[in-house]
């Protein structure tokens, strides 16, 4: 069984054992127990668990991903939706995680003493708090107390790039802080340790500036460590997403599966645990592809 059926069994096996019945909470309290019974064989709730997988296995290898228990929209309709919200805060996160953590990293070599100890203090701090804990502080800070952002929605960038920007600036920094703190520290060593190699003090000795041996050679001989962080950082970001889209009220597959799972609605969890699962291997194609770029070695081999 490939990794991603196994994913997929395992995420179906795991919401079945929670409590909870469609069926009851489409009815409500006024249904009938012939309505009850009659609404759970035509959802087919009333088979096995297994062959309630199998039936959606079947579909997905048909390109079906099932309808909504509730709404009976097709999923892959509410994931084309969401998908947007979703990608867009994990892109821009990921950007300012490289950028920004990779630059702290870099100056920290650069400046050393102070500057490298207020890194490895960021580091930990950023690990240290959760993500839903900063994006309340955030939202208390700039968008209650200093009304500079917007506390929830999301506004398309097609509609308006600014107020999509807007809207994206404290999630954002909620879900890439503690990916930014590892990057950070990450760069700040692997820099470190370059720059103490020995072809970097033959370039120093051939009047290479300091500048030049910082940013365009120390790093770059990081670039597969920071990879590496790198892609670790968005697919954790995955998990954070859920809980800054539900603090932000952002429409995103993370609320879409928080929706889900309350009124235990397997096929839109199963269409959601998909999408994710497809990121992260993506994700991970990218991040072996980049090593290629980074070290030629790897190229050659």
């Amino acid at each position: 069984m490939c990794p991603r059926h196994a994913f997929s069994l395992v995420t179906f096996l795991i919401q079945s054992l929670i409590p909870g019945d469609p069926a009851a909470a489409i009815l409500g309290p006024n249904g009938t127990p012939d309505q009850y019974e009659e609404l759970r064989r035509s959802m087919h709730l009333d088979q096995p668990v297994l062959a309630q997988y199998g039936n959606y296995m079947a579909g997905v290898l048909r390109g079906d991903l099932g309808r909504s228990l509730f709404n009976q929209e097709p999923v892959a309709h509410s994931l084309a939706a969401r998908l947007p919200v979703t990608l867009s805060l994990l892109v821009l996160s990921l950007v300012v995680v490289a950028v920004v953590g990779t630059a702290l990293g870099v100056a920290s070599v650069a400046a050393g003493g102070r500057t490298a100890r207020a890194v490895d203090a960021l580091s930990l701090l950023g690990l240290a708090l959760p993500n839903f804990w900063i994006a309340l502080v955030l939202v208390s800070v700039f968008a209650v107390a200093i009304p500079l952002f917007p506390a929830v929605g999301y506004v398309s960038f097609v509609d308006s790039p600014n107020a999509w920007a807007t809207a994206l600036v404290l999630p954002v920094t909620a879900l890439a802080i503690g990916g930014l703190a590892t990057v950070a520290k990450v760069a700040r060593d692997g820099v470190s340790t370059a720059m103490e190699s020995d072809y970097t003090r033959t370039l120093r000795a051939c009047g290479i500036s300091r500048r030049s041996l910082l940013w365009r050679h120390a790093l770059k001989n990081s670039g597969v460590g920071i990879a590496t962080v790198l892609g670790i950082a968005f697919i954790g970001a995955l998990s954070g997403s859920v809980f800054v889209e539900t603090v932000f009220a952002l429409p995103g597959l993370g609320s879409l599966v928080v929706e889900a799972t309350a009124r235990h609605d397997i096929p839109v969890i199963q269409g959601v645990a998909l999408a994710f699962t497809l990121i992260v291997i993506v994700v991970n194609l990218v991040v072996d592809l980049s090593y290629a770029w980074f070290n030629p070695k790897i190229r050659a081999s």
